[in-house]
């Protein structure tokens, strides 16, 4: 016993120099946040300066994905590093499985000695999520009300503030009572800047962002014809793309209302990423902590005379993602394709701990993600007002189908016609290509029950 006792005193100072060594982490996730609403991305309308400088700063990947463009699928791919259908969780599915949680990444961490914290919208149902962190509380928007309550509810002292303000709070909170003994890893899951679809205006924001874009005109989205429409299937011109295009977009009132209230609501989570950064510097935490930043799907702002997102067009598809490590050189860009299912592999890379063997991701800095040259997507609820749909993308291809109606198929050559206006499908001078991009999807998908394996 005396033995056990003096090595585990000679032993304790490794450990504890382990765990000092080893950075704190800061996973932010934006609701809807399209890869393009982003000052750095080159957006000249948005006021983003403080995600702007996290990406000029850290490593940018301009070329990121998620594998299923809705919330619920995609932060179960996050938490989980698996494909929608392997996890085979989604709205309408109940619980997400335990033996899935049982390996999740907040899991792994507190295993691996991690004080862990989240606040937000954990947007999986999980009955067990008060154990899952060291400290933590799941919220949103609150659909009980259909005007601005919907955001604002939660107080700070006796004031009812912007969940955005009250999310950035409960992380200067934990930053500022964070144990010095051992690093943390604080998942923040901000509701913003989803509209909040049971209200007439949709979108909210606080009072101090009221004149931010207030004299500019928002230009016209692109790729919004009436024959753009027309193009798509019936059941896309009648679903809930064309609904909430309707809540948001069919007037020219509508839509500035609109993209500028979804513009002033990144603006506010931008400003608190700015606290946030300040109270790690104030505790003299700034240079060993490790931010990154990521949208949980992309977005239509109009395209198409549609909302929402759901298909497999790049503006659902796309989103924002950094990467800040202050103890590495910054200033990078990378043009791999990245995807959500990479997050949690990241985040346990950065700690030292060992990715589970069934993940589908991979370290953004492994030199496995430049091997990966074509992905999948795939969005599998099954519901009368969204048509699943699933897709295959390469560095110059696009095939995608609807689950339930295979025959209707897309095909574009992205090196010409990156809008994804002309759809080849049915271009005799593009068979073989299409033939050959729908075997390859088959053959991923396959793969993804099957055997799990990474690609």
């Amino acid at each position: 016993m005396k033995k056990v006792t003096l090595l585990l005193f000679l032993l304790f100072p490794l450990v504890q120099a382990f765990s000092q060594n080893r950075p704190n982490i800061i996973f932010i996730l934006t609701d809807d946040q399209r890869w393009d609403a982003l000052g750095f991305a080159g957006n000249r309308i948005i006021r983003t300066p403080e995600m702007d400088r996290l990406a000029a700063e850290g490593t940018y990947f301009e070329n990121a994905f998620v594998t299923t463009p809705i919330c619920a699928a995609s932060r179960a791919s996050i938490l989980t590093g698996l494909y929608e259908r392997t996890h085979g969780y989604t709205f309408g599915k109940g619980n997400i499985k335990e033996p899935f949680m049982a390996q999740s990444y907040p899991v792994e961490l507190r295993k691996g000695g991690y004080h862990t914290g989240f606040f937000g919208k954990f947007g999986v149902n999980y009955p067990d999520f008060a154990k899952l962190f060291d400290e933590g509380e799941d919220y949103d928007r609150n659909g009980k009300y259909d005007d601005r309550r919907g955001y604002f509810f939660k107080t700070i002292g006796k004031d009812t503030v912007h969940l955005s303000r009250y999310t950035g709070q409960q992380a200067i909170d934990f930053i500022q009572n964070a144990p010095s003994e051992k690093p943390f890893m604080l998942s923040l899951s901000f509701s913003a800047p989803h509209a909040h679809d049971p209200a007439a205006l949709q979108y909210f924001w606080s009072p101090e962002y009221d004149t931010m874009y207030q004299n500019l005109t928002i230009p016209d989205p692109i790729i919004a014809s009436d024959s753009d429409f027309l193009a798509q299937p019936e059941y896309v011109r009648k679903g809930e793309n064309r609904t909430r295009w309707h809540w948001r977009f069919d007037t020219k009132e509508k839509y500035q209302h609109s993209v500028k209230g979804y513009y002033r609501m990144i603006s506010e989570v931008d400003a608190e990423i700015g606290k946030i950064r300040k109270a790690l510097e104030e505790k003299g935490l700034a240079e060993n902590t490790v931010i990154i930043l990521m949208g949980d799907n992309g977005y239509f702002l109009g395209e198409r005379q549609l909302a929402g997102k759901w298909l497999m067009y790049e503006p659902s598809l796309r989103v924002p993602l950094m990467v800040f490590d202050p103890r590495k050189e910054g200033g990078k860009r990378n043009s791999n394709f990245a995807l959500n299912i990479d997050v949690p592999a990241t985040i346990l890379d950065l700690a030292g701990i060992k990715v589970p063997e069934p993940w589908q991701g991979v370290s953004l800095s492994s030199s496995d993600l430049a091997k990966r040259k074509e992905f999948v997507t795939e969005h599998l609820w099954q519901t009368p007002i969204i048509p699943p749909s699933e897709a295959i993308r390469t560095e110059r291809w696009k095939y995608f189908r609807y689950v339930n109606d295979p025959a209707w198929e897309e095909l574009y050559d992205l090196s010409v016609d990156p809008l994804e206006k002309n759809n080849l499908a049915k271009d005799p001078a593009y068979q073989s290509r299409l033939i050959e991009l729908r075997k390859k999807l088959e053959k991923r998908t396959s793969k993804l029950i099957s055997d799990k394996g990474k690609f």
